[in-house]
């Protein structure tokens, strides 16, 4: 099924959803309070070329998890971030590196 039809068919409800390539890779993790309205907001024409369209360009699937709360679902989306390491996903990545102060 195309991903942009599966978005129509995604519950109201909040959660997780997965966006996965052609290779079945997971490629990028977000939570939503509508998992409906989040993810059909990615397939919305923009007027200029952005990461987000990118992202759209390869996916092949979309998966989701339902929750019972918002704070679940950002509890599970920080986990499965860590856990599939998604190219399309930086901001809770765990990159190992530390800041320095160097004093003069």
């Amino acid at each position: 099924m195309d991903p942009k039809d599966k978005a129509k068919g995604l519950p109201l409800t909040s959660g997780v959803y997965l966006m996965k390539d052609k290779d079945g890779t997971v490629i990028y993790v977000g939570k939503a309070v509508s998992l409906r309205k989040r993810v059909q907001s990615y397939f919305r024409q923009r007027k200029t070329m952005s990461k987000t369209d990118l992202l759209v360009e390869n996916i092949a699937d979309i998966d989701y998890i339902d929750t019972d709360s918002e704070a679940e679902a950002l509890i599970l989306e920080a986990s499965l971030i860590k856990k599939y390491d998604p190219k399309f996903n930086v901001e809770l990545r765990d990159d190992k590196s530390f800041p320095l102060i160097q004093i003069t």
